[in-house]
């Protein structure tokens, strides 16, 4: 789960310090250009999901997690160790298979967020920023293609009425007030507060979810409708 932390919110269970590298922790926030760098590419974000997670209980070696996502063995391995160097996976442990050392990989975190101060105009990583996000756009819609494809997701309602379909898809352009925007970016916000409380689910009916959410709004031209936007309006 990578999000946009909240200004105002967002407890984690990091050191005053910050953890240091490959230290697991609840919640991972992330402000710096190197970590961004290794959350900017989909198959990267693909793999630290397989290792997030319900689906990630892992640890996992290269080989497994090149089958659960379909790639090559071979093509993963230089994006594993770009996340390893960033401290958003671990060597869990190894072994020696065939005269040849094989690595266990875990995640380093159960979620991920970007920290807001990165997204500021003067901040020197804010375009490293924008690049994990429209990374994380591409992880997704191609994560959903492929379970799609593979009769994984059904957004149809049971035909005997018993209840609404598992999915739900909505894409609104709106117009409203500054204070309706911020108020639903904290609605939003606490949604995922509650999920990352909650943690990993161990129930034997549990159900790995995406849930992937992207709010914005828009400041006004010279000439335009709107003006500046108000503190903490704008979420990812």
């Amino acid at each position: 789960m990578v999000e946009n932390a909240e200004q105002e919110s967002g407890r984690t269970d990091e050191s005053p310090g910050g953890p240091s590298v490959g230290e697991w922790v609840r919640e991972r926030r992330v402000d710096d250009a190197a970590t961004l760098k290794a959350l900017a590419d989909p198959l990267r974000l693909s793999i630290l999901g397989s290792l997030m997670g319900a689906a990630g209980g892992g640890p996992l070696t290269a080989k497994e997690i090149a089958a659960a996502l379909g790639e090559p063995q071979t093509k993963l391995y230089r994006h594993i160790k770009q996340l390893e160097k960033a401290g958003l996976i671990r060597v869990a442990g190894t072994r020696l298979v065939s005269g040849i050392v094989e690595s266990r990989y875990a995640a380093a975190q159960e979620s991920v967020r970007l920290s807001p101060e990165i997204f500021s105009a003067d901040s020197p990583a804010r375009s490293e920023a924008y690049d994990a996000m429209f990374a994380a756009i591409d992880s997704v819609r191609s994560d959903f293609g492929a379970q799609l494809l593979a009769g994984r997701i059904d957004f149809s309602a049971p035909k005997d009425g018993s209840g609404g379909p598992p999915g739900l898809f909505a894409h609104s352009t709106l117009r409203v007030s500054p204070a309706r925007l911020i108020r639903l970016r904290s609605q939003l916000a606490a949604v995922f507060d509650e999920l990352n409380e909650d943690g990993v689910s161990d129930a034997e009916d549990a159900v790995d979810i995406t849930v992937f959410t992207l709010l914005y709004g828009l400041r006004g031209g010279a000439d335009g409708p709107g003006g500046p936007l108000p503190d903490g309006a704008a979420a990812g």
